[in-house]
């Protein structure tokens, strides 16, 4: 595991992407390198929560992403939205689907990943498994396609723990590329940012409880 690395946080400067926007939901698409919430540090304020209430001040936030992920983050538009979706992840109703690239070739068509994790305090944000201590965190895999010495993954969460799909693909022998925090000098030199992107959220409307899926495509 390589040491949490010098950072200088330049957060990419691009317009909010809308994947979907009614009454109740707005999804974005949120881009790599930007923080979901804004850091303790004056030069880490910049942020997707901010960028958002900046335009649609009824956002409120229900969950983040890493910031080095892209993907899919939903933001409730008032109180009983914001409610709703966040007891949806917090009694594992939605289903999450991301895709990685890892470095290897991934033996197996499938499999399931089960290793408590907790924050590694010297280290930290760091988080390593703790057969004892962590709390329970699963994830089920699947390859998508094996390219030249990579595996492209669909990774589905069964929790939802800090950089739960990271340690999970260390711990399986296929860190994923780019990862500046758990992957050595090899594979943080494989891909400009990390590969790991949150494909597609599906959970229940706050509005009538339908099923809705929120997409967005993979960037690599």
């Amino acid at each position: 595991m390589s040491p949490n690395p010098p950072f200088t946080y330049t957060p990419p400067d691009t317009p909010l992407d809308v994947i979907h926007l009614d009454d109740q939901i707005l999804a974005i698409n949120k881009p790599s390198g930007l923080l979901s919430v804004p850091g303790k540090a004056m030069e880490h304020r910049d942020c997707l929560e901010t960028r958002v209430k900046a335009v649609y001040v009824d956002a409120l936030l229900v969950h983040r992403l890493d910031m080095d992920t892209s993907g899919v983050m939903v933001f409730g538009i008032g109180k009983h939205a914001q409610r709703h979706i966040s007891s949806q992840f917090q009694k594992r109703q939605l289903e999450k689907t991301y895709v990685a690239r890892v470095s290897g070739h991934v033996v197996d068509d499938t499999g399931k990943v089960d290793l408590p994790l907790i924050v590694d305090w010297p280290n930290r944000p760091l988080q390593m498994v703790d057969h004892v201590r962590g709390k329970p965190s699963v994830t089920d895999w699947a390859v998508l396609v094996r390219e030249d010495a990579v595996t492209r993954m669909e990774l589905r969460p069964k929790t939802g723990r800090s950089h739960q799909l990271r340690v999970h693909m260390l711990e399986l022998g296929h860190p994923i590329l780019g990862d500046r925090f758990y992957g050595d000098a090899e594979v943080i030199a494989a891909a400009d940012r990390l590969q790991l992107h949150a494909q597609t959220l599906r959970m229940r409307h706050p509005d009538g409880g339908a099923w809705l899926t929120l997409t967005a495509p993979s960037p690599f």
